[in-house]
């Protein structure tokens, strides 16, 4: 499948590549997916005890690996619990993994 962005005709694929690229453009996220990854999953304040960043630079963070679906989060209020969304993980993987044979 095609999209048209600015004019021009992308794969499906070029553009899932970019929105993860772009969301791993910031070794702090890295850093966060890296920790997720190794936790079955865990709350903000988890990762403000881990990261020595303040909360809500923690949450932007946050905000943008969700919004390229690398994580995703489930409300257990007060608080949000985040893991790994192991589905778009793969995706990512195989993607990068060909873009960059």
């Amino acid at each position: 499948m095609k999209r048209t962005i600015e004019n021009i005709e992308y794969e499906q694929n070029s553009i899932d590549i970019a929105v993860f690229a772009k969301a791993l453009g910031h070794p702090t996220r890295v850093e966060i997916l890296k920790y997720l990854d190794s936790q079955s999953c865990c709350f903000t304040g988890d990762l403000v005890d881990v990261f020595p960043i303040a909360q809500s630079t923690i949450s932007q963070h946050l905000k943008e690996l969700k919004n390229a679906g690398l994580i995703q989060g489930e409300l257990k209020p007060p608080k949000i619990r985040y893991c790994i969304d192991r589905e778009n993980w793969e995706k990512a993987r195989l993607l990068f993994d060909e873009f960059l044979k």
